[in-house]
């Protein structure tokens, strides 16, 4: 008998009501995203560049390769793209990467469109 009574109470009555509230959230917007950039320049030795590629954005030495290439070719190339943040301490650690190393290397970010 105890048992049939547990059984029995366990399950909901048919008397209550139950009403799901649902709450709207507002959309957030995704925060924007930047580019950091490499620049060219006449001095930088490209073995610098491909170090700088590899230690500060994770690239494998063929990446990094391929990526100086453009810089040199085309005087400019986008290395990553990342909250602004990361984006701000990347360019902070490749600048100053470059000044100790005596080379006058210049990465900068722009918000991407």
């Amino acid at each position: 008998m105890f048992e049939n009574q547990w059984m029995m109470s366990d399950q909901p009555d048919d008397d209550e009501e139950s009403s799901v509230l649902v709450q709207t959230r507002p959309k957030t917007k995704r925060p924007p995203l930047y580019k950091v950039l490499l620049l060219n320049d006449d001095y930088t030795p490209m073995e610098f560049v491909v170090l700088v590629l590899e230690r500060f954005f994770g690239m494998t030495h063929a990446q990094a390769f391929d990526i100086m290439l453009t810089v040199h070719k085309k005087g400019v190339a986008v290395v990553g793209v990342f909250s602004h943040e990361i984006a701000e301490t990347k360019v902070g650690q490749v600048m100053d990467f470059a000044r100790r190393h005596q080379h006058p290397l210049q990465c900068t970010m722009e918000r991407e469109e």
